[in-house]
């Protein structure tokens, strides 16, 4: 049933008056929030009443705005909470992470409201045994679980329905001749995100001596750790660390490789940006990695932990612009035919859809 905000029963077509909120609380997960950001924008272009509770606001609320999606801060569960309780009536709400789980199933008991989630990471919810307890009771609740990647799906607890991430389409793509001779890593600067590796594959890579330069955007506990290693193998004046940036996207469309190291990464968003940016990917082989940038048939992906097989790849892509060119118009055709914004909110609307019947 879609509801007004009276709180009247509605018989529209539910792609066109969906009314849903979104809860995320925290602004330390760059990739979740752009998970919920590009979705909620997508939403709200296509007829859906948006409300987005929580996020870094520089990153949210402006694109949010123009669109016509309402954005409140929510750093924490009590926020969370109050804010979504306003919002109520909603037809659904939409969970990330744990946090936000606890607190949208708290806002809507005794209700009716269904709850979904998306599960972001490739493992249980709960980082203790009162955490997991918690968020045991809290699954209970829970209506429905969507998976980022196959990756995840085969790692958390419960049954989930597995929809990929999409990016818009980029309009304009860079050619070698308009780019900039840096590889680029974004991500958190935290340990699980083995921004380490990508050192010691660009030092492995040598082209430091051939005028190029490592771009590491993001920030986080690692980053004075990451420094002095890339002090240690010799290349920290070619390594730049740039902090939060929010020009992610343009840093992305200049940039002339895009390095990926994790090698579990559950989805790795940011790979399908930069084949949205068809700029040529070099990433670990495993995790979400094989279902993004592996739908190429022969994507420059190397064994996990092999620096120096990466460090080959990025010298051998830098060296031969050409080869980048086709690279990664081969990859920003992938993307707009596969992993494009509109697949995954079509796919997203009809998941709704089926919650919602079943939840009558």
């Amino acid at each position: 049933m879609l509801v007004d905000r009276a709180g009247q029963a509605q018989t529209s077509d539910i792609r066109s008056r969906l009314r849903v909120a979104h809860v995320v609380c925290t602004d330390d997960f760059a990739g979740v929030e752009r998970y919920v950001n590009t979705l909620a924008v997508a939403m709200a272009h296509s007829n859906c009443d948006v409300v987005v509770l929580g996020g870094r606001e520089v990153s949210m609320r402006p694109t949010l705005a123009k669109a016509g999606a309402q954005w409140m801060a929510a750093p924490t569960l009590t926020t969370a909470l109050r804010h979504l309780r306003e919002q109520l009536p909603v037809d659904l709400v939409h969970a990330h992470m744990t946090q936000a789980e606890a607190a949208s199933v708290l806002a809507t008991l005794p209700g009716r409201t269904p709850v979904v989630c998306t599960r972001h990471f490739a493992s249980d919810r709960g980082s203790s045994r009162l955490r997991r307890t918690v968020s045991h009771i809290v699954a209970r609740r829970i209506a429905a679980q969507v998976s980022i990647s196959q990756f995840v799906a085969e790692r958390i607890d419960g049954p989930s329905t597995v929809i990929i991430p999409g990016v818009p389409t980029c309009k304009t793509i860079l050619d070698s001749s308009q780019r900039r001779h840096e590889v680029l890593m974004a991500q958190r600067l935290e340990k699980e995100k083995r921004a380490d590796l990508g050192i010691a594959a660009w030092a492995a890579s040598g082209l430091a001596d051939a005028g190029w330069s490592l771009l590491v955007a993001g920030d986080g506990s690692q980053r004075e750790h990451l420094q002095l290693l890339a002090r240690r193998l010799g290349v920290a004046e070619s390594c730049h660390f740039l902090g939060f940036r929010s020009d992610v996207d343009e840093l992305m469309r200049q940039a002339g490789i895009f390095l990926a190291p994790r090698p579990d990464e559950p989805l790795g968003l940011s790979v399908i940006e930069a084949m949205a940016a068809g700029t040529p990917v070099v990433a670990a082989d495993g995790g979400g990695h094989r279902e993004s940038l592996g739908l190429h048939p022969a994507a420059t992906l190397y064994p996990p932990d092999d620096t120096v097989t990466a460090g080959m790849h990025l010298r051998a892509l830098a060296l031969d612009p050409s080869a980048r060119d086709a690279y990664g118009a081969e990859l920003a055709a992938i993307q707009k035919s596969r992993l494009d914004i509109n697949v995954q909110l079509e796919k997203t609307l009809d998941f709704y859809n089926q919650v919602l019947r079943e939840t009558k």
